[in-house]
């Protein structure tokens, strides 16, 4: 038996790239690098402020590039109609493990244009399949960030205390909303129905009845956009990973509408994340919508920390006698019986084998 080619995270890339591929996804590709520029004016956008910058031969201020949304953005054109684009992509960032800039490998799809509900539920059914191909243990938190701001916003007009409350609700800290609204004299009104969103958790089709309900007066057209978006699981499959959670926010600034995380068991950070961002396209002087989500692959790296059985099936240990075409000669018989062969003289240190085969001179002995 060949030990794999391909380790359980570099198998799980291509089975997200078949997905993409079968949604009608085109292949972005993109340079390491672009201008410092286009990160600097968008930094609360990036998971880290922190970008690997230098100047090239000409003068320019270069950056390493730490997203890949930015730089779709950047290079495509406003369409009336609807274009889907999948990457694969390193970027350079500060990992969350080891607090150092790392390589990641991050794969993900955009689609910008004409973003209607059926492709918002498109894109989360997407998301879903891609947890799904990841771990059969996994949950798909879904919010929408104009239903909180809703709230927020008719709570107080002032940003400091609408920040201040949305913070709360990132950290399901209901007490701490309450402690805010006593604070700045929010009565309690305004204050109780907040409380009660965020209070609203679990699978959708059971929480959604419940959220309709509490923004009939409020957001009531928002509430059905996010209904109509979750009908797309209906006899899926899907439905029992599919969870309302308004603690999924984003910074309102880039993000609008509904926004969402992956979880999968034994991760204890989200390994997907996604929305819609038609105020990053504005900002970016775009017409065109957008939603889009991002795999974290650093994070499938811990899920998937297993260790290599053997580095080969066999070990053939061969003396000065063995001649180059009976050694050739040999592997190539193991190989074509499906066997990986690591050929030495001696034994090599910290390596597994399945077996040993002793080559001596004219004679062969197992051992």
């Amino acid at each position: 038996m060949n030990t794999p080619i391909l380790n359980r995270s570099e198998r799980t890339v291509f089975a997200l790239r078949r997905l993409y591929a079968d949604r009608g996804y085109t292949l972005y590709r993109m340079s390491k690098f672009e201008e410092y520029d286009l990160y600097s004016r968008n930094k609360d956008f990036l998971v880290s402020d922190q970008v690997i910058t230098f100047t090239d031969t000409t003068g320019r201020l270069l950056a390493l590039k730490p997203d890949v949304t930015l730089s779709i953005i950047k290079n495509t054109v406003d369409t009336d109609a609807v274009e889907r684009l999948c990457y694969h992509e390193n970027v350079y960032r500060v990992s969350g493990g080891s607090n150092r800039f790392c390589e990641i490998m991050q794969t993900g799809v955009e689609c910008i244009g004409d973003i209607d509900t059926a492709l918002v539920g498109e894109n989360l059914y997407l998301a879903a399949q891609c947890l799904g191909v990841i771990s059969d243990e996994f949950v798909l938190n879904v919010s929408n960030l104009d239903i909180l701001l809703s709230f927020v916003e008719r709570a107080t007009d002032s940003r400091t205390v609408q920040d201040a409350l949305i913070d709360c609700v990132a950290h399901k800290n209901i007490h701490g909303i309450r402690a805010v609204c006593d604070q700045f004299g929010i009565e309690e009104p305004l204050c109780a129905p907040l409380c009660a969103l965020v209070s609203l958790c679990g699978q959708y089709e059971t929480v959604l009845p419940t959220l309709l309900t509490l923004c009939a007066d409020v957001c009531i057209e928002q509430a059905q956009e996010l209904a109509d978006a979750l009908a797309v699981f209906e006899g899926s499959g899907y439905a029992d990973h599919i969870h309302i959670d308004f603690s999924v926010v984003s910074d309102r600034s880039y993000y609008n509408g509904i926004i969402f995380k992956g979880f999968v068991n034994t991760v204890p950070d989200s390994v997907l994340t996604g929305g819609q961002y038609d105020r990053l396209m504005q900002r970016m002087q775009r017409r065109s919508r957008a939603i889009g989500f991002a795999v974290y692959l650093d994070m499938l790296e811990r899920l998937y920390d297993e260790p290599i059985p053997y580095d080969a099936d066999v070990l053939v240990l061969y003396d000065e006698g063995v001649s180059a075409d009976m050694l050739r000669a040999r592997c190539d018989v193991l190989i074509a019986s499906g066997k990986s062969v690591y050929t030495s003289k001696t034994v090599p240190l910290k390596r597994r084998f399945r077996e040993v085969i002793r080559m001596k001179g004219e004679v062969n002995a197992r051992g």
